[in-house]
């Protein structure tokens, strides 16, 4: 017996979660087993290595991936099933196994955030396809010559303060798990200025004074707050809020985020659509899925139903 998708490829980070993930796979095996699930585990040793690990098993015919991680491990695992903002394989399935210290992914689907319980949503033939976002933007090589490069992403992506917090917690201790965002944010928070971004929004372009823009696919990110509430990963567009200011919002509106009661907003700018292009006067750096990707000029695009989501 195995799944209706065939034998499963457990792509797992066993350092996620502060090493959490690498305690739970003998109990995640167990039940694989005892729901009568084929399995094999690919346990990864590096940055970009679950992306290839997904690329290989679609091109050697497996097409039930399942990727056992926080929100970098799904990250990675999607931009292996996508290529030319196409799927590698149309009739592939994504499973997430949430472990890491960061699991905002799996919130907007009512999908388990520990790893045995997700474990068991594993069998069965229930799937929803779900949209994808692309970004392309700007990274600078050690020789100071500029690039592009283009990444999918499937919850949030943010040009801004987002970045720079992101960057800022990256290097906090692992200890602090989920807390490292919001230790990140009230770091980075005083010393962040402003600039002036020119967004342009499926063809109409507008301007302002701000400090961060956030690309929503889905709805929560950063442990648990509901920044996009509105979101919704199969409706074909990305939402986005553009952050205008002043920063002192933050002390007010940050423990609404949560609930996802913090708009309307009078500095909180609201705009949905399929095509995004940001340009900046002092580089922003972007970031999608918690992942650190290069600075604007950026453009971000949605990928209708490319990915079928196991729920």
């Amino acid at each position: 017996m195995t799944s209706p998708f065939g034998p499963l490829v457990v792509i797992a980070n066993p350092r996620a979660g502060r090493g959490r993930v690498d305690a739970a796979l003998p109990q995640v095996e167990n039940i694989l087993r005892d729901q009568g699930l084929g399995y094999r585990i690919v346990r990864t040793t590096h940055p970009g290595h679950a992306t290839q690990a997904a690329r290989d098993a679609l091109r050697n015919g497996e097409r039930y991936l399942v990727a056992a991680g926080g929100d970098g491990t799904v990250h990675e695992v999607v931009n292996g099933m996508i290529s030319r903002s196409r799927p590698i394989a149309p009739d592939a399935v994504l499973g997430v196994v949430a472990a890491g210290s960061g699991c905002d992914f799996v919130r907007s689907f009512g999908l388990p955030g520990d790893a045995v319980q997700a474990a068991r949503h594993l069998a069965g033939d229930r799937v929803r396809p779900i949209d994808v976002g692309s970004v392309t933007c700007t990274v600078t090589s050690t020789g100071g010559d500029n690039a592009t490069t283009t990444r999918y992403f499937v919850n949030i992506a943010e040009a801004g303060l987002g970045g720079a917090v992101v960057a800022r917690a990256a290097g906090l201790g692992r200890f602090l798990g989920a807390a490292r965002y919001a230790s990140g944010f009230w770091l980075t928070l005083p010393g962040f200025r402003p600039a002036t971004v020119r967004l342009d929004a499926d063809g109409q372009a507008f301007a302002w004074r701000a400090y961060n823009v956030v690309v929503a696919n889905c709805r929560f990110y950063g442990g648990g707050m509901q920044i996009s509430p509105k979101s919704d990963p199969g409706d074909c567009l990305l939402d986005v809020l553009v952050m205008t200011g002043p920063k002192s919002d933050a002390f007010t509106t940050l423990p609404k985020v949560y609930s996802g009661t913090h708009l309307p907003h009078r500095n909180i700018a609201e705009l949905r659509a399929g095509r995004v292009q940001v340009d900046t006067d002092q580089p922003f750096l972007v970031e999608a899925d918690g992942e650190m990707l290069g600075t604007t000029p950026a453009s971000f695009g949605i990928i209708p139903g490319v990915i079928r989501l196991k729920v």
